[in-house]
């Protein structure tokens, strides 16, 4: 493993997402780096990890990047790899970060499953500081009192030791990119941090994502009654 820093701002708040249920991190994540103004401060290098890419507005997208924001003194990392068999390896390398920029805290964005249907995702959060519990407290958050955390959340909120450390969670109740629970991570982290981001852009896009979805899926499935019925013609 390697970190590549080529600026280190001091005193800084660092936001982490990555790849995980409903993928809530790495969509929330990227809509921060799409709507505040962030500049690419550096990158985390895993040998073994998939050697993929990703191109967005015709630039690449780095596996694991390290973005700055100036105006509010944030560092977003940003995860679209996949890092199954990784997370302590990361969450180690968040820790390193943040011993290297002097973070004040760690705030982890991430999506918890959930067998409950629901309109909209409940929000929660973990915080190991006094002062955090009283900011979500004013702000209607619930405290997660209990629950499995895994992945570099879980990870990294052992590894962390005396950085404080934060997290909020959206319910989800699927597997497929749940854009609706990212907007209500945004919006908690808005009302938690002041950024004034407008979560309602990530709204919009899970309409257009779910329409695509339910095209996708009446396709697969006239594709699935054309296969059968080709294998009954042939067997027939």
């Amino acid at each position: 493993m390697e970190i590549k820093l080529f600026k280190k701002p001091k005193s800084v708040t660092i936001i982490e997402g990555f790849p995980g249920v409903g993928l809530i991190g790495t969509i929330s994540t990227e809509f921060l780096l799409d709507h505040l103004k962030c500049e690419m401060i550096g990158k985390i290098w895993l040998d073994d990890i998939p050697p993929m890419i990703a191109i967005h507005e015709g630039k690449v997208v780095e596996p694991l990047g390290i973005f700055y924001n100036k105006k509010y003194n944030i560092v977003v990392i940003h995860g679209i790899a996949a890092i199954s068999g990784h997370e302590w390896k990361i969450a180690n390398a968040i820790v390193q970060v943040a011993k290297d920029l002097q973070a004040k805290e760690i705030i982890s964005l991430e999506g918890v499953g959930s067998n409950m249907p629901s309109e909209d995702s409940r929000i929660f959060y973990y915080c190991s500081t006094d002062t955090a519990k009283k900011k979500f407290e004013k702000i209607g958050s619930k405290l997660l009192e209990e629950g499995i955390i895994m992945g570099v959340t879980g990870a990294m909120m052992i590894r962390s030791e005396k950085i404080p450390t934060t997290a909020i969670f959206a319910e989800t109740q699927s597997n497929l990119p749940d854009s609706k629970a990212a907007a209500k991570v945004i919006e908690a982290l808005d009302a938690y941090l002041g950024l004034k981001v407008n979560y309602k852009p990530l709204l919009e896009q899970a309409e257009k994502f779910e329409e695509k979805l339910k095209t996708l899926m009446d396709k697969s499935e006239d594709a699935l009654k054309s296969k059968d019925q080709k294998s009954l013609s042939y067997v027939g």
